[in-house]
């Protein structure tokens, strides 16, 4: 179950507080979520992880995480950020004045610098002694402590208030920039409503959506929001479904069309049969997946977690040297001069813009992909995506639309057109196959079950059944030679996509098939080569001549046909063995997310077309194109490269600036001014920057 940890402003509390669930029995492999304040535990290891964060930090509190709960905590943190203005207004007026007035007065110099440092120090005081006092060492508040007390200990009042007033102006916009990401997410959050209208008796009540159970009736209303996933049984609407597939374009549904949790109904009551419980709709199965995505870490946050756990204590060290060890080995200097020096560094050493900003950048990325229909399971996967150099289709339902139609059927001596669809059809009457599903829909007559029998269904070959008392096959060319019926040459050599019919052991004839591509493949294709993807492949159980025409016709590098799905796994196995002289690049399988589900596991990143209301779709891929379009896989890849941009570049900015600074304060060349700045101007810059991942839209 998931809890929201009420309360959590800091990034290297919460990686602390992962540390310390980790030690415990039952969550070694628990991951606490910054980004979203969110971790996954056990109901009965709560009480026992709630004694854990008490200890790490007290006043936080596990709260269940229901929609309710991520409202209930943004409205706290905008009442949060107002309490913050006023102690640091106060504190300003009085550093202004005692910068004024010090000169004059040694009594006002006091009077006016201490207030200032307590409004605004006090907190960080209180929280750093905490601390201390359960053997916390090495924290921003322990930092910043020691370097303003410090620096008051040798008569540097200014310098020390301004310590305590840059930092809490720094954290105040810090909090801001991190809290409207989060608003961000809750604002998503919203799109599942809290209550349902049911009929009952012929009244509507209006109820909580979670205690609908599945079959009763509920009225959405124009204009609202659909509660559950069901089944329309009265009334045609038009419904917005961008929250989920991030597609503007209204959808037109009637009666027996299902519509799904988080759609807005348009202009007419819908009466819906609800289809599935509240927790297993669409759109608390996406929520949960946008949730959990940021506790798949990338490397670069793996990476700074674990550099955050030694910098901070090295530098410690290096500051303690520094205070000590000139004043005992230099001739003439002097302690209080270097205890300066050693301040300084302990400002400029809190790693808070790694912390920060690298999970808020991921997290960001991943909740501006989620708003466009694209659902990437985690910060791993994005990683990977931009790193994509090559990418393997499926063929039918992805490259294609996958709706099938008859084109033509060819008959054999001794057999007629309608009786060779009739036999098709019958013999396909249990497959879902899309192309079963052309020959029946060209049938276009009932088909009586009792008629069928000893069916028998031979993956990547066709079917075996008994039609009426006779032996029929439906297939491939590769059925034919498996069960040995005569046919000429020319058969197997025709282009085309067709399904043979066979009676008796005699071939009556063939159906012609045929597929259309997607509007949008060929545009996804030249889009993803212009973003650098090198090589394009397909994967069919289609015949030869069908695969050759797509992959001629969207200039791919190559195709496979006739692939059992065993074939698929290790066709995607060997293209990936060929790009192990790479290692950084990465190779993706678009499928439909059901039929391919083990090659979709296979690969590097699994895709999956058309992932709304397919549960399977959702489950089995690493990322979800909700739309049904390959030109999502474009958005996907830009999405991730800015992601990764800005996560380097804060990686780059936040190293660089502070390994400066860090120089300068060693050498005595730089003031708490500075320091201040190399600490909380740093961390406010790459934050403001990770939160441009939210508002990147690819071109």
């Amino acid at each position: 179950m998931r809890y929201v940890l009420a309360g959590l402003d800091c990034a290297a509390c919460a990686a602390e507080i992962e540390l310390e669930l980790q030690k415990i029995a039952g969550l070694e492999n628990t991951a606490v979520n910054f980004a979203s304040r969110t971790v996954e535990l056990p109901p009965e290891l709560v009480a026992t992880a709630q004694a854990t964060v008490n200890r790490i930090q007290p006043g936080l509190e596990l709260i269940p995480a229901a929609a309710g709960a991520w409202r209930k905590q943004a409205a706290a943190e905008e009442q949060s950020e107002r309490r913050q203005l006023y102690p640091v207004a106060l504190a300003t007026a009085l550093f202004a004045l005692g910068w004024w007035l010090s000169p004059r007065s040694e009594f006002l110099r006091w009077g006016l610098f201490i207030p200032a440092y307590l409004l605004v120090g006090w907190p960080v005081l209180g929280r750093a002694l905490s601390n201390l006092v359960r053997g916390r060492v090495f924290d921003e508040h322990f930092l910043m402590s020691i370097a303003s007390l410090g620096a008051i200990a040798i008569g540097e009042l200014p310098e020390a208030v301004a310590v305590m007033l840059f930092y809490s102006v720094g954290e105040y916009f810090q909090n801001r920039a991190v809290n409207r990401s989060r608003r961000s997410i809750a604002a998503l959050l919203a799109i599942r409503p809290d209550w349902a209208h049911v009929e009952q008796d012929s009244q509507i009540a209006k109820v909580p959506a979670e205690a609908v159970t599945v079959g009763q009736t509920i009225i959405v209303k124009p204009g609202e929001r659909v509660p559950l996933d069901g089944l329309i049984i009265a009334g045609s609407s038009s419904v917005d479904t961008s929250a989920l597939t991030g597609e503007p374009i209204p959808r037109h549904l009637k009666p027996k069309d299902t519509v799904l949790a988080g759609m807005v109904n348009g202009d007419t009551l819908l009466k819906v049969r609800v289809t599935k419980a509240y927790g297993q709709s669409a759109v608390a199965r996406i929520l949960e997946l946008v949730e959990e995505a940021e506790l798949r870490k990338a490397p670069a946050e793996q990476f700074i977690t674990t550099f955050a756990r030694y910098y901070t204590p090295a530098v410690v060290a290096a500051a303690i040297a520094i205070a000590v060890l000139p004043p005992l080995f230099l001739p003439g200097a002097a302690f209080t001069t270097w205890l300066y020096h050693s301040l300084v560094l302990l400002v400029i050493s809190c790693p808070c813009a790694l912390v920060l900003s690298i999970p808020l950048g991921y997290f960001g990325g991943i909740g501006n992909a989620s708003r466009q229909g694209i659902l990437i399971k985690g910060g791993n996967f994005l990683d990977a995506l931009a790193n994509l150099r090559t990418v393997v289709f499926d063929k039918t339902g992805t490259l294609t639309e996958g709706v099938f139609a008859v084109r033509e059927i060819r008959a054999q001596p001794g057999f007629t057109e309608a009786e060779i669809l009739r036999y098709a059809a019958y013999a396909e009457a249990f497959s879902t196959h899309p192309i079963a599903e052309s020959i029946k829909q060209a049938y276009g007559q009932e088909i009586e079950p009792r008629a069928v029998s000893n069916y028998q269904d031979i993956p990547g070959h066709g079917v075996l059944t008994t039609v009426d008392g006779r032996s029929v096959l439906a297939g491939n060319d590769r059925l034919l030679h498996r069960e040995n019926i005569p046919h000429d040459y020319d058969v197997c050599a025709a282009e085309g996509t067709r399904v043979f019919v066979a009676v008796d052991g005699q071939l009556a004839g063939e159906i012609i098939v045929a597929d259309q591509l997607r509007k949008t493949t060929s545009v996804a294709v030249q889009n993803l080569r212009r973003l650098g993807v090198e090589k394009f492949f397909m994967l069919t159980g289609d015949g030869d001549s069908a695969a050759r025409q797509v992959a001629q016709s969207l200039n791919l590098d190559g195709y496979f046909a006739g692939l059992l799905p065993e074939g698929k796994v290790q066709k995607i196995e060997d293209l990936m063995i060929q790009l192990e002289s790479s290692p950084n690049h990465t190779l993706a399988f678009v499928g439909d997310g059901v039929n391919d589900a083990p090659v979709i596991a296979r690969a590097d990143i699994g895709v999956a077309m058309g992932g709304l209301g397919s549960d399977a779709a959702i489950e089995a891929a690493d990322v979800v194109l909700m739309q049904d379009n390959p030109a999502q896989l474009v958005t996907a890849v830009s999405i991730a490269r800015h992601t990764c941009r800005i996560v380097k570049q804060n990686i780059v900015i936040a190293l660089a600036i502070k390994f400066f600074f860090l120089i300068l304060g060693a050498l005595g060349l730089a003031a708490i001014w500075e320091a201040v700045f190399a600490d909380v101007g740093v961390a406010l810059l790459a934050v403001l920057n990770a939160a441009r991942t939210l508002r990147y839209r690819p071109s």
